[in-house]
C-alpha cells in the first residue's frame, strides 16, 4: 500500500505541481524577474499537499491516484474545514510558481488546472463520493465547503 501510495503521489501532483510548471517557467520567452514571495504560497500548498496524502493513506486506506481511491471517506485533518483541500493546496504551489517564476503561462497553467480541479470535483468526484459513500457523503456535503475554508470543524455524528 506504501508503494501505491509513493506512485500516485510521484505520477500525480509532483507532475503537475512540480515537473510541469518549472519546465514551463524554463521556456517561457515572456517571464520575467518574478519574486521572493512565491515561495510562501508554494510552501504552503506543499505542506497541505503532503498532509493531505497522509490523511488519504492513512484515513482514507488508499491514495490519491484516481485508479486507487480511498477505500473510507476521508473526513479528517484539513477536510474537516473543506471538502478539497489537497486541490487547493496544488493551487497554491502553481501560485506561487508563477510568482516565484514571474512567468505568465505558469500562472495560465495555474488557471487551467483550477478550471480543470473544478471541473473535475463536480462531474466526477462527488458523485462517485455520493455513490460509493451515500448517507456519510451526504451529510459530509451539507456541512463542509468545496472550496473556501470554513472556520468550525467537522466532525461527524458517532
Amino acid at each position: 500500500m506504501f508503494l501505491r501510495a509513493l506512485l500516485a503521489f510521484l505520477m500525480v501532483p509532483v507532475v503537475v505541481a512540480g515537473i510541469v510548471p518549472f519546465t514551463i517557467a524554463l521556456y517561457d520567452p515572456f517571464k520575467s524577474t518574478g519574486s521572493l514571495a512565491g515561495i510562501l504560497p508554494l510552501a504552503i500548498g506543499m505542506a497541505i499537499l503532503l498532509w493531505c496524502v497522509r490523511d488519504f493513506y492513512i484515513s482514507g486506506k488508499g491514495t490519491l491516484a484516481p485508479w486507487d481511491p480511498p477505500n473510507n471517506l476521508v473526513t479528517v485533518g484539513l477536510y474537516r474545514f473543506v471538502r478539497n483541500p489537497m486541490y487547493v493546496g496544488v493551487i497554491l504551489i502553481l501560485s506561487g510558481w508563477a510568482i516565484l517564476t514571474g512567468s505568465p503561462i505558469v500562472a495560465g497553467f495555474s488557471l487551467f488546472m483550477s478550471t480543470a480541479f473544478f471541473f473535475r470535483v463536480k462531474m466526477h468526484e462527488e458523485p462517485w463520493a455520493e455513490r460509493i459513500f451515500a448517507a456519510e457523503w451526504q451529510n459530509y456535503k451539507d456541512n463542509v465547503p468545496r472550496w473556501l475554508p470554513q472556520l468550525k470543524a467537522y466532525y461527524p455524528e458517532q
